[in-house]
């Protein structure tokens, strides 16, 4: 059976600069590259090893429903100390959805918003 490994995901923004930027100064990420064409830009950004892959999308294209709808549903991103990545994140101005809780022994986790109705959870497990 075939192995496969995570290359990138893919997200689209109406403005991915402004998406890029989200992602450098509230997660730490690194903007890898930077493809600009006639019509077309896509921003590269390296997100603790994970890239992101962020393409302009023309005027007028539909945004993400509200949940619950198919498809991807939300990012998740493991960290050591969950209150002090949330209380971190929320002096950045991040909105939270979820503040962190624990649905299970053994794991808390909480839900924010980042740009273009990306859902991003951030998770600690003991």
């Amino acid at each position: 059976m075939s192995r496969f490994t995570v290359d990138h995901i893919h997200l689209r923004s109406p403005d991915p600069d402004a998406a890029a930027r989200f992602y450098v100064e509230m997660l730490q990420a690194t903007v890898a590259d930077r493809l600009e064409g006639p019509d077309s830009l896509r921003v590269v950004v390296d997100l603790a090893g994970l890239k992101l892959f962020i393409e302009r999308v023309p005027p007028g294209t539909a945004t993400v429903p509200p949940p619950p709808f198919q498809g991807l549903e939300h990012l998740g991103l493991a960290v050591k100390d969950i209150d002090a990545v949330a209380a971190e994140l929320k002096a950045k101005g991040v909105e939270f959805t979820l503040e962190p809780t624990s649905p299970k022994p053994g794991i808390r986790i909480a839900f924010f918003k980042a740009p273009d109705g990306v859902r991003i959870e951030i998770l600690e497990r003991s």
